[in-house]
């Protein structure tokens, strides 16, 4: 039996981006949604938080995307945890570089509001 996604773990350094993707996610289609505004916030609230999902943004200052990564799977609470890039830079070389680092999937910005999570859901059920 696959669980279903419901916590969601979501890293946006632009405060505009993550008000429209938690407004989506949270009150559209009713996800638990942890938001952090850095890979330090996330490093901290990850594993309280335990999530189903982490939607991640590559371009951050300080600790970017696969910086986060990397220290996110040092928990060992979070190591098979499914994690989302959310990017501008979505060349099949970059897209690959990303799925490289384990993502199971890569999300193209801007995203569409009206087609996110089901996005989210379609990864979560291929992974």
């Amino acid at each position: 039996m696959t669980r279903e996604l419901n916590r969601i773990l979501y890293v946006e350094d632009d405060p505009d981006i993550q008000a429209i993707a938690l407004m989506v996610l949270e009150t559209i289609n009713g996800f638990t949604v942890e938001p952090c505004s850095g890979g330090n916030e996330a490093l901290q609230k990850a594993v309280p938080f335990k999530p189903d999902l982490i939607l991640l943004d590559v371009m951050m200052p300080g600790m970017d995307g696969p910086e986060t990564l990397k220290g996110l799977r040092n928990f060992s609470e979070l190591e098979q945890t499914p994690v989302v890039f959310m990017t501008a830079k979505v060349q099949p070389q970059e897209v690959q570089g990303y799925l490289n680092l384990g993502a199971a999937g890569v999300i193209a910005k801007p995203f569409d509001p009206m087609t996110l999570a089901q996005e989210l859901r379609d990864i979560w059920d291929r992974h």
